[in-house]
């Protein structure tokens, strides 16, 4: 192997496989970086078994090769050395360095035992808007359990020609966005009319990061077991990244069933004024985050409130616009916040019916995001001034 790079590129790489790095102590070439000089390309491969990132870079290949070295001493390196030429040969088992006044020498490892990259099906794929699906992802991503089923654990996709739907649920709450194929000119070349897969968690926060703040599109390649998210260069076209990530088997429970199709009580509020109310609520809930919402239409009025045996208790009033039949019902209050802080508006729909169905969270004017949150017991005796 020969070749050179400048250093600004080979970082924007390290940047990127970095991100799961698995410093593993049962298969210690996890540990290492996969680098392949091919063609008029610079290649750096790394995996965890479970995800695997590919980067490609424009270099000077004066000779091919491929070797293994540390990833934590090939990032604390390159990222040390100045903004300049990088020379790269392999020399037996040693690849030498040089960059301006700088030289090293760095032992390397034989690359037949590193693990093969999964196949993936390159003509069963649908391309969508890089930063807008990672946004939709966004919205959903952290509405998982690692603790319940395998299937709660991922972002629930299905796609066909009309729709792209995002759903999440912990079984406390649920989370679905919906992008739009038509308008988002996504592109649909997948063999059946329409697709549903589980993706890791993991993997969405991973997809996130790295492809969010690239314009541009996203290519999606389907295969039974795996996914691959591909991005190709801007000057050249050949994949800048691929990530691969093996999916999550199982079936989805049919979570449209729990979405109400209508609501015995509907209000809209400023979404400001109710997240900041519910926090104040939260200093003086229990240790189940409880807090009550009494909901009064001819009043248009809303009371949160709070008890805490040990520390006192809390109500406020805010306005809102009202219909339907009065309620109280209590709620955890973590989950409502952060089911507020994923809606973009200003002003919020929250749809219910009684104390004991679930409540639906939406922005007002746009029909693409739902949150649905379950309502809980009361732990506590009820919020009373004369106590």
């Amino acid at each position: 192997m020969k070749l050179v790079i400048l250093q600004e590129k080979l970082k924007e790489g390290l940047k990127i496989i970095e991100r799961i790095f698995p410093k593993s102590l049962s298969l210690p070439i996890l540990n290492n970086v996969l680098i392949k000089a091919e063609k008029n390309f610079l290649n750096l491969a790394i995996t965890d078994l479970e995800i695997g990132i590919k980067y490609w870079t424009l270099a000077k290949i004066e000779k091919e090769g491929e070797l293994l070295i540390p990833t934590l001493l090939f990032s604390n390196l390159f990222n040390l050395l100045p903004n300049k030429q990088l020379e790269f040969q392999k020399k037996d088992d040693f690849l030498m360095v040089k960059c301006d006044n700088y030289s090293t020498k760095i032992k390397t490892f034989s690359t037949e035992d590193y693990p093969l990259f999964p196949e993936t099906i390159k003509d069963n794929y649908f391309e969508i808007e890089s930063e807008i699906f990672c946004k939709g992802l966004e919205q959903v991503v952290e509405i998982t359990s690692l603790q319940s089923r395998p299937e709660f654990s991922g972002v629930y996709i299905i796609v066909n020609k009309e729709v792209i739907k995002l759903v999440t649920t912990d079984s406390f709450r649920l989370g679905e966005k919906t992008l739009f194929a038509e308008k988002l000119k996504t592109i649909y070349n997948l063999s059946e009319k329409e697709v549903a897969f589980i993706l890791p968690q993991k993997t969405a926060k991973e997809v996130i990061n790295i492809f969010k703040p690239k314009k541009g599109r996203l290519r999606i390649y389907l295969s039974p077991n795996h996914i691959l998210f591909e991005r190709m260069m801007e000057e050249i076209k050949h994949p800048e990244i691929q990530l691969t990530s093996r999916l999550i088997e199982g079936e989805y429970p049919a979570y449209q069933e729990i979405i109400p199709k209508k609501y015995e009580t509907q209000i809209i509020l400023n979404k400001n004024e109710f997240v900041n109310q519910l926090k104040i609520a939260s200093v003086f809930s229990d240790k189940n985050n409880e807090i009550k919402i009494k909901i009064e239409p001819k009043k248009e009025e809303i009371t949160i409130s709070s008890r805490n045996f040990d520390y006192g208790e809390y109500e406020s009033l805010i306005k809102g616009k009202i219909k339907g039949k009065p309620l109280e019902i209590f709620f955890n209050h973590r989950f409502l916040i952060h089911g507020l802080a994923l809606i973009e508006t200003n002003e919020v729909f929250f749809g219910l019916n009684n104390e004991e169905s679930p409540a639906v969270l939406k922005p007002v004017d746009d029909q693409t995001y739902l949150y649905i949150v379950m309502p809980i017991n009361p732990t506590i005796e009820p919020v009373n001034k004369n106590a």
